[in-house]
């Protein structure tokens, strides 16, 4: 592992040692619009689905019990959450059509490490306002979608229509956790769409809260 992939678990790691244990719990009033990304996967009949920083599998398991014809693939750069991340797949009954792995979402590689090189749908769930080298991480996943395959992100809006007051709270929570989100999202994934001759879809959600995009490599 590089020095930048070592540097960046230890810190995964040390956010999320205890609060792992009851992320799910805390995270699901505040994390919206994840269920809505899984449920327009539409995963083809033996699709591969990856989710780049799978966290405590939650999204993953929620997507491989609303698709029970794909397989599953998860990974992060946190040891700590994957250890959450196994136990839960295990507790599910999914370990079948679920597989986990420790990797860098900068030098992800499906091929060395889960020996697929492409998915048909990769998806992304409030990670990318954690990652300093966002951009990067897009343009590998894109590297990595199947003729047809598509990319869905959901993550932090610039709560531009939310009250200042709620805007500035939560930001400040935010930070201590080492998020900020990305306000330049919408625009940097048109331009990738644009370049690869690619559909781009982009809404916002709750006032400005939260956003959601799609990319979808043509056949």
């Amino acid at each position: 592992m590089s020095n930048h992939a070592a540097s960046a678990a230890t810190h995964m790691d040390q956010i999320y040692r205890f609060q792992r244990h009851i992320y799910d719990f805390t995270r699901k009033p505040y994390l919206l619009g994840r269920d809505k990304l899984i449920s327009e996967l539409d995963v083809p009949n033996g699709g591969h689905v990856l989710e780049i920083a799978c966290g405590t599998g939650r999204n993953l398991i929620s997507a491989a019990r609303t698709y029970p014809h794909g397989n599953f693939y998860g990974f992060d750069v946190s040891t700590e959450m994957l250890e959450t991340a196994a136990f839960s797949v295990e507790r599910s009954g999914l370990r079948q059509c679920t597989r986990l792995a420790h990797a860098d979402a900068l030098k992800f590689d499906g091929e060395r490490v889960f020996g697929q090189a492409q998915f048909d749908r990769i998806f992304i769930s409030y990670a990318l306002s954690m990652i300093p080298k966002w951009q990067q991480v897009l343009q590998q996943a894109i590297g990595s979608l199947a003729p047809g395959g598509s990319l869905h992100i959901v993550d932090f809006h610039h709560q531009r229509k939310m009250p200042s007051w709620f805007r500035g709270g939560l930001l400040t929570w935010l930070l201590k956790f080492s998020v900020t989100p990305r306000v330049e999202l919408g625009p940097f994934m048109e331009r990738l769409a644009k370049d690869d001759a690619m559909s781009f879809r982009f809404e916002s959600l709750y006032n400005d809260y939260a956003c959601y995009a799609v990319l979808r490599r043509p056949q």
